[in-house]
Protein backbone atom coordinates (compact mmCIF):
# COMPACT_ATOMS: atom_id res chain seq x y z
CA UNK A 1 0.00 0.00 0.00
CA UNK A 2 1.02 3.45 -0.58
CA UNK A 3 2.42 5.83 2.03
CA UNK A 4 -0.06 8.59 2.87
CA UNK A 5 2.08 11.55 2.56
CA UNK A 6 1.48 14.91 4.43
CA UNK A 7 -1.61 16.57 3.15
CA UNK A 8 -2.52 20.50 2.37
CA UNK A 9 -4.83 22.34 4.65
CA UNK A 10 -6.79 25.56 5.30
CA UNK A 11 -5.51 28.62 7.37
CA UNK A 12 -7.44 31.64 8.55
CA UNK A 13 -4.40 33.87 8.36
CA UNK A 14 -3.04 37.10 6.09
CA UNK A 15 -0.38 36.90 3.79
CA UNK A 16 1.36 40.04 2.72
CA UNK A 17 0.63 41.87 -0.75
CA UNK A 18 2.57 40.37 -3.61
CA UNK A 19 4.59 42.63 -5.33
CA UNK A 20 5.16 43.55 -8.63
CA UNK A 21 6.99 40.77 -10.70
CA UNK A 22 8.87 41.75 -13.57
CA UNK A 23 10.79 37.73 -14.56
CA UNK A 24 8.36 35.25 -14.70
CA UNK A 25 9.97 31.73 -12.86
CA UNK A 26 7.04 31.00 -11.53
CA UNK A 27 5.46 29.40 -15.21
CA UNK A 28 4.95 26.30 -16.02
CA UNK A 29 2.46 23.67 -17.30
CA UNK A 30 0.34 23.51 -14.41
CA UNK A 31 -3.23 24.67 -13.60
CA UNK A 32 -5.22 25.06 -10.92
CA UNK A 33 -9.20 25.93 -10.76
CA UNK A 34 -10.95 26.93 -7.46
CA UNK A 35 -14.24 28.17 -5.45
CA UNK A 36 -14.52 30.52 -2.93
CA UNK A 37 -18.34 31.17 -1.18
CA UNK A 38 -19.33 32.74 2.29
CA UNK A 39 -20.68 30.76 4.80
CA UNK A 40 -23.94 30.67 3.58
CA UNK A 41 -22.59 28.13 0.07
CA UNK A 42 -22.92 31.82 -1.83
CA UNK A 43 -20.18 32.18 -4.34
CA UNK A 44 -18.14 35.42 -3.67
CA UNK A 45 -17.38 37.58 -6.31
CA UNK A 46 -14.63 39.65 -6.70
CA UNK A 47 -12.24 38.02 -3.87
CA UNK A 48 -8.58 38.79 -4.79
CA UNK A 49 -6.91 35.20 -5.15
CA UNK A 50 -2.72 35.82 -4.90
CA UNK A 51 -0.36 33.34 -5.42
CA UNK A 52 3.07 32.86 -4.38
CA UNK A 53 5.16 30.32 -5.82
CA UNK A 54 7.34 28.71 -2.72
CA UNK A 55 9.95 27.89 -4.98
CA UNK A 56 10.33 31.25 -7.63
CA UNK A 57 9.54 33.35 -4.49
CA UNK A 58 7.40 35.21 -7.22
CA UNK A 59 3.16 35.18 -7.86
CA UNK A 60 0.67 37.03 -9.42
CA UNK A 61 -3.22 37.84 -8.31
CA UNK A 62 -6.67 36.80 -10.15
CA UNK A 63 -9.87 37.94 -9.47
CA UNK A 64 -13.29 35.39 -8.66
CA UNK A 65 -16.30 35.69 -11.83
CA UNK A 66 -20.11 35.75 -10.59
CA UNK A 67 -19.61 32.01 -9.50
CA UNK A 68 -16.64 32.56 -7.32
CA UNK A 69 -14.57 30.67 -9.74
CA UNK A 70 -10.54 31.16 -10.32
CA UNK A 71 -8.48 29.99 -12.37
CA UNK A 72 -4.24 29.78 -12.42
CA UNK A 73 -2.71 28.68 -15.53
CA UNK A 74 0.52 27.80 -16.85
CA UNK A 75 1.92 27.90 -13.22
CA UNK A 76 5.08 25.91 -12.35
CA UNK A 77 4.84 22.77 -10.08
CA UNK A 78 5.53 22.47 -6.28
CA UNK A 79 4.42 24.49 -3.07
CA UNK A 80 2.06 27.71 -3.26
CA UNK A 81 1.00 29.65 -0.74
CA UNK A 82 -2.55 30.91 -2.22
CA UNK A 83 -4.38 34.43 -0.26
CA UNK A 84 -7.83 35.15 -0.16
CA UNK A 85 -8.81 38.55 0.44
CA UNK A 86 -11.94 40.54 -0.18
CA UNK A 87 -13.53 43.90 2.08
CA UNK A 88 -15.40 42.53 4.86
CA UNK A 89 -14.30 39.34 4.99
CA UNK A 90 -11.49 37.89 7.35
CA UNK A 91 -8.38 36.86 4.78
CA UNK A 92 -7.61 33.50 4.33
CA UNK A 93 -4.27 31.63 3.33
CA UNK A 94 -4.18 28.07 2.29
CA UNK A 95 -1.04 26.29 0.75
CA UNK A 96 -1.10 23.65 -1.84
CA UNK A 97 1.26 21.48 -4.54
CA UNK A 98 0.58 22.10 -8.16
CA UNK A 99 1.48 19.04 -10.38
CA UNK A 100 2.08 20.18 -13.96
CA UNK A 101 1.64 16.71 -15.07
CA UNK A 102 -1.57 16.04 -13.46
CA UNK A 103 -4.82 16.94 -12.89
CA UNK A 104 -4.89 19.29 -9.84
CA UNK A 105 -7.77 18.73 -7.82
CA UNK A 106 -10.24 21.92 -7.68
CA UNK A 107 -10.04 23.91 -4.39
CA UNK A 108 -12.81 24.92 -2.55
CA UNK A 109 -12.70 27.87 -0.14
CA UNK A 110 -15.02 29.38 2.76
CA UNK A 111 -14.64 32.98 3.73
CA UNK A 112 -16.28 33.96 7.30
CA UNK A 113 -17.30 37.20 7.62
CA UNK A 114 -14.36 39.51 9.63
CA UNK A 115 -14.91 39.70 13.47
CA UNK A 116 -12.58 42.33 14.44
CA UNK A 117 -9.41 39.47 14.47
CA UNK A 118 -6.17 41.14 13.26
CA UNK A 119 -3.07 38.59 12.84
CA UNK A 120 0.67 40.43 13.33
CA UNK A 121 3.12 41.33 10.71
CA UNK A 122 5.42 39.22 12.81
CA UNK A 123 3.46 35.74 12.80
CA UNK A 124 3.17 36.38 9.22
CA UNK A 125 6.46 36.39 8.13
CA UNK A 126 6.90 33.70 10.55
CA UNK A 127 4.80 31.54 9.40
CA UNK A 128 5.71 31.98 5.58
CA UNK A 129 9.57 31.07 6.61
CA UNK A 130 8.35 27.68 8.11
CA UNK A 131 5.99 26.72 5.00
CA UNK A 132 9.01 27.37 3.19
CA UNK A 133 11.25 25.33 4.75
CA UNK A 134 8.90 22.80 4.43
CA UNK A 135 8.68 23.08 0.57
CA UNK A 136 12.07 22.51 0.76
CA UNK A 137 11.88 19.37 3.08
CA UNK A 138 13.73 20.68 5.80
CA UNK A 139 11.02 19.41 8.33
CA UNK A 140 13.29 19.52 11.64
CA UNK A 141 13.67 22.80 10.90
CA UNK A 142 9.86 23.68 9.83
CA UNK A 143 9.04 22.29 13.11
CA UNK A 144 10.82 24.14 15.39
CA UNK A 145 9.37 27.07 13.65
CA UNK A 146 5.70 25.84 14.00
CA UNK A 147 6.78 25.14 17.73
CA UNK A 148 7.83 28.48 17.87
CA UNK A 149 4.54 29.82 17.04
CA UNK A 150 2.52 27.83 19.14
CA UNK A 151 4.12 28.80 22.07
CA UNK A 152 3.93 32.58 21.12
CA UNK A 153 0.52 32.78 19.52
CA UNK A 154 -1.51 30.11 21.39
CA UNK A 155 -4.60 31.36 19.88
CA UNK A 156 -2.98 30.21 16.14
CA UNK A 157 -3.33 26.43 17.19
CA UNK A 158 -4.65 25.07 14.02
CA UNK A 159 -0.77 25.47 13.07
CA UNK A 160 -0.91 22.51 14.89
CA UNK A 161 -1.23 20.58 11.97
CA UNK A 162 1.27 22.46 10.48
CA UNK A 163 4.23 20.41 13.12
CA UNK A 164 2.15 17.37 12.80
CA UNK A 165 2.44 17.31 9.07
CA UNK A 166 6.40 17.74 9.52
CA UNK A 167 6.72 14.60 12.09
CA UNK A 168 4.95 12.57 9.66
CA UNK A 169 7.00 13.57 7.09
CA UNK A 170 9.82 12.07 9.27
CA UNK A 171 7.74 9.18 10.20
CA UNK A 172 7.22 10.31 13.83
CA UNK A 173 3.70 9.27 13.38
CA UNK A 174 2.98 9.66 17.19
CA UNK A 175 3.84 12.81 17.92
CA UNK A 176 2.20 13.51 14.64
CA UNK A 177 -1.08 11.96 15.95
CA UNK A 178 -0.74 14.16 19.31
CA UNK A 179 -0.37 16.80 17.32
CA UNK A 180 -3.67 16.28 15.64
CA UNK A 181 -5.46 15.20 18.54
CA UNK A 182 -4.30 19.21 20.35
CA UNK A 183 -6.42 20.76 17.16
CA UNK A 184 -9.44 18.40 17.24
CA UNK A 185 -9.34 19.27 21.25
CA UNK A 186 -10.18 22.45 20.65
CA UNK A 187 -11.98 22.54 17.04
CA UNK A 188 -13.55 18.67 16.92
CA UNK A 189 -14.57 18.72 13.67
CA UNK A 190 -11.52 20.23 11.73
CA UNK A 191 -10.86 18.31 8.61
CA UNK A 192 -7.57 18.00 7.66
CA UNK A 193 -6.62 17.42 11.62
CA UNK A 194 -9.31 14.31 11.35
CA UNK A 195 -7.78 12.83 7.81
CA UNK A 196 -3.87 13.32 9.73
CA UNK A 197 -5.27 11.17 12.43
CA UNK A 198 -6.42 8.29 9.76
CA UNK A 199 -2.82 8.63 8.01
CA UNK A 200 -1.08 8.00 10.90
CA UNK A 201 -2.69 5.37 11.84
CA UNK A 202 -2.84 4.14 8.20
CA UNK A 203 1.27 4.32 7.75
CA UNK A 204 1.45 2.50 11.47
CA UNK A 205 -0.97 -0.33 9.85
CA UNK A 206 -3.51 0.40 11.91
CA UNK A 207 -6.36 -0.35 9.70
CA UNK A 208 -9.50 -0.50 11.20
CA UNK A 209 -8.26 2.65 13.45
CA UNK A 210 -7.85 4.55 10.21
CA UNK A 211 -11.26 3.23 8.97
CA UNK A 212 -12.95 4.96 11.93
CA UNK A 213 -11.13 8.29 11.65
CA UNK A 214 -11.83 8.44 7.83
CA UNK A 215 -15.42 7.76 8.26
CA UNK A 216 -15.84 10.63 10.90
CA UNK A 217 -14.88 12.94 7.59
CA UNK A 218 -17.43 13.78 5.10
CA UNK A 219 -16.76 11.63 2.00
CA UNK A 220 -16.55 14.56 -0.30
CA UNK A 221 -14.14 16.84 1.62
CA UNK A 222 -11.40 13.87 1.02
CA UNK A 223 -9.26 15.40 -2.00
CA UNK A 224 -6.63 13.73 -1.98
CA UNK A 225 -6.16 10.97 -4.48
CA UNK A 226 -3.96 9.23 -2.53
CA UNK A 227 -5.06 8.85 0.41
CA UNK A 228 -8.58 7.99 -1.32
CA UNK A 229 -6.57 4.93 -2.68
CA UNK A 230 -5.14 4.13 0.74
CA UNK A 231 -9.06 3.85 2.34
CA UNK A 232 -10.22 1.92 -1.01
CA UNK A 233 -7.47 -0.70 -0.91
CA UNK A 234 -8.64 -0.76 3.19
CA UNK A 235 -11.69 -1.79 2.31
CA UNK A 236 -11.03 -3.81 -0.97
CA UNK A 237 -8.49 -5.95 1.49
CA UNK A 238 -11.35 -6.54 3.96
CA UNK A 239 -13.75 -8.00 0.64
CA UNK A 240 -15.81 -4.69 1.25
CA UNK A 241 -16.03 -4.04 -2.29
CA UNK A 242 -18.52 -1.95 -2.99
CA UNK A 243 -17.01 0.80 -0.54
CA UNK A 244 -13.76 0.40 -2.08
CA UNK A 245 -15.55 1.12 -5.24
CA UNK A 246 -16.40 4.60 -4.48
CA UNK A 247 -13.04 5.87 -3.22
CA UNK A 248 -10.93 4.32 -6.12
CA UNK A 249 -13.27 6.32 -8.37
CA UNK A 250 -12.92 9.23 -6.67
CA UNK A 251 -8.98 9.12 -6.74
CA UNK A 252 -8.92 8.58 -10.17
CA UNK A 253 -11.70 11.33 -11.20
CA UNK A 254 -9.63 13.85 -9.35
CA UNK A 255 -6.19 12.34 -10.70
CA UNK A 256 -7.33 10.98 -14.43
CA UNK A 257 -3.16 9.58 -14.76
CA UNK A 258 -3.15 7.36 -11.43
CA UNK A 259 -1.69 3.54 -12.78
CA UNK A 260 -2.28 2.61 -9.22
CA UNK A 261 -5.41 3.77 -8.85
CA UNK A 262 -6.59 2.70 -12.29
CA UNK A 263 -5.91 -0.67 -11.70
CA UNK A 264 -7.57 -1.34 -8.30
CA UNK A 265 -10.94 0.30 -9.75
CA UNK A 266 -10.12 -2.48 -12.98
CA UNK A 267 -9.92 -4.62 -10.46
CA UNK A 268 -13.06 -4.05 -7.67
CA UNK A 269 -15.26 -3.33 -10.83
CA UNK A 270 -14.50 -7.07 -11.91
CA UNK A 271 -14.60 -8.74 -8.88
CA UNK A 272 -18.47 -6.98 -8.63
CA UNK A 273 -18.96 -8.20 -12.54
CA UNK A 274 -19.21 -5.07 -13.74
CA UNK A 275 -17.52 -6.02 -16.90
CA UNK A 276 -18.03 -3.33 -19.37
CA UNK A 277 -16.54 -0.79 -16.50
CA UNK A 278 -13.62 -2.83 -15.87
CA UNK A 279 -12.43 -3.48 -19.37
CA UNK A 280 -12.76 0.98 -19.49
CA UNK A 281 -10.55 1.42 -16.34
CA UNK A 282 -7.77 -1.33 -17.82
CA UNK A 283 -7.68 0.17 -21.02
CA UNK A 284 -7.05 3.43 -19.79
CA UNK A 285 -4.27 2.01 -17.34
CA UNK A 286 -2.49 0.69 -20.22
CA UNK A 287 -2.53 3.71 -21.69
CA UNK A 288 0.02 5.07 -18.70
CA UNK A 289 1.85 1.77 -18.77
CA UNK A 290 2.30 -0.77 -21.22
CA UNK A 291 5.17 -2.75 -20.78
CA UNK A 292 5.44 -3.44 -16.99
CA UNK A 293 4.41 -6.82 -16.00
CA UNK A 294 1.47 -5.80 -14.20
CA UNK A 295 0.80 -4.58 -17.76
CA UNK A 296 0.68 -7.80 -18.91
CA UNK A 297 -1.21 -9.05 -16.37
CA UNK A 298 -3.39 -6.41 -17.14
CA UNK A 299 -4.02 -7.44 -21.02
CA UNK A 300 -4.85 -11.25 -19.24
CA UNK A 301 -8.38 -9.56 -17.55
CA UNK A 302 -8.93 -7.50 -21.01
CA UNK A 303 -8.79 -10.60 -22.68
CA UNK A 304 -11.18 -12.49 -20.38
CA UNK A 305 -13.46 -9.07 -20.57
CA UNK A 306 -13.32 -9.49 -24.15
CA UNK A 307 -14.99 -13.25 -24.47
CA UNK A 308 -17.42 -12.53 -21.46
Amino acid sequence: MKKVMPFVFLLTLVLSTLAPLLSQEYKGKGRVVGYVFDEHETPLEGVKVKLLSLMAKQGFEVVTDGEGKWIASWIRSGGWNVDFEKAGYTPKMIMIQVQEYSRNPELRVVMKKAAGHVVSEDLKKVLIQGNLLFDQKKYEEAGAVYRDILAKYPDSFVIGINLGNCYFALERYEEAEAEYLKVLEKEPGNTDALLGVGNAHTNRGRREKALEWYGKIEFDKIDDPVVLYNIGTIFFNNSQHGDALKYYQRAVALQAEFPDGLYQLGLTLLTLGQNAESREAFEKYLRLDADSERAAQVRSFLDFLKKN
